[in-house]
Parts: structure tokens; C-alpha cells; sequence
């Protein structure tokens, strides 16, 4: 099991961007698949955006195609989310989550994942 720690969250207009970064604890990141989901005030936990274990492939949901993009970074063992053009609509808590994982798979629910980080807060105000 690996801790994740999320940071990047804050306010930002619509139309803005915002960088979210996880950080694993334990040196097996090259083991594992991760994704982003989110959570809303009364919502259930969504997917976001997810990467494979060997960084080749991943899935977005379709309400952040084309502005968001999940990349891993084994130089420095991170998994970023990059959002673009956020609207206010994308106001939730942000959370990292983690799994062992084949080389290209990717998953895509919350009952894939072992490991989840504490969340973090994306504000986008009108």
C-alpha cells in the first residue's frame, strides 16, 4: 500500500487552469496504474481522468476531454492533472487514487483502487 498526497487545489476564475500533483510515498510507483476522481457537495465520487501503469495509455470522462490531461512523471514519481479552461461546473474535492496495475490497463471506477489520497480543493468561481 502507498500514501498519496494531493496538492495544487485552490480558486481560480472560469476559463482559468490549475495543475494537481500526487505524490506516492514508497518507491513502488512504477507498479502501479493511478487515476484523479472528484467529489461535489451531495454528489457521489467520479471518475476523471485515468493512466496506465506504463503511462501509455489513459481515459478522461467525457466532461474534461480535451482540457484535462493525466501524465505520470517517473523522474521525479508524480501524477499530475493539468486543467484547462475550468468551469464552474468542475468545483470539487480532487482526489488521487492508486492501484497495482498491468502495463495498459486502465481503471476507470472507484472499486478498482487501493489507495487514496486525503483530496484536495478545486474552486471555480464565475
Amino acid at each position: 500500500q502507498v500514501t498519496l498526497a494531493e496538492s495544487g487545489g485552490g480558486v481560480v476564475q472560469a476559463g482559468g487552469s490549475l495543475r494537481l500533483s500526487c505524490a506516492p510515498s514508497r518507491r513502488n510507483f512504477g507498479y502501479y496504474a493511478f487515476a484523479w476522481f472528484r467529489q461535489a457537495p451531495g454528489s457521489e465520487r467520479e471518475f476523471v481522468a485515468g493512466i496506465s501503469r506504463s503511462g501509455g495509455r489513459t481515459r478522461y470522462a467525457d466532461s474534461v476531454k480535451d482540457r484535462f490531461t493525466i501524465s505520470r512523471d517517473s523522474g521525479d514519481n508524480t501524477v499530475a492533472l493539468q486543467m484547462n479552461n475550468l468551469k464552474v461546473e468542475d468545483t470539487a474535492v480532487y482526489y488521487c487514487a492508486g492501484r497495482l496495475g498491468s502495463g495498459t490497463e486502465v481503471f476507470d471506477s472507484t472499486r478498482y483502487y487501493t489507495d487514496w489520497g486525503q483530496g484536495t480543493q478545486v474552486t471555480v468561481s464565475s
